[in-house]
């Protein structure tokens, strides 16, 4: 049965539900067909990693604390963060990954690295 292919367009000779001609068009289908929802995710996930990288950075001891104008000046991205942990005193976490911190007065912001009971 002669099919056409729905990436380059020729005709191929295969079972009656082929779509492509090689493994080569249909992965090129498939990548264009997804490309928009992957560059969306691609960039929110090298945020998350960058916001990561900063948080690293500046709590090489496991607890610091520093001034907002300090994670700015890194770039830091206040509105991305993979999760949030709220304690019993209703403090609210929020995690870039296994890092995190806390807003506390006057700007400063307390550095923590995630604990296995957090989930």
């Amino acid at each position: 049965m002669k099919n056409k292919c729905l990436e380059c367009g020729d005709k191929f000779i295969g079972r009656a539900d082929k779509r492509f001609c090689s493994a080569q068009c249909r992965s090129s289908y498939h990548n264009r067909q997804n490309r928009d929802a992957t560059n969306f995710i691609r960039n929110i996930n090298n945020i998350l990693r960058r916001n990561r990288r900063i948080l690293a950075g500046l709590n090489p001891g496991g607890k610091a604390r520093v001034h907002r104008d300090k994670l700015l000046e890194n770039g830091f991205r206040f509105s991305y963060f993979t999760n949030e942990y709220v304690t019993r005193s209703g403090n609210v976490y929020r995690f870039c990954y296994d890092q995190g911190y806390l807003e506390g007065d006057n700007d400063y912001y307390t550095l923590v690295v995630r604990q296995e009971y957090v989930e």
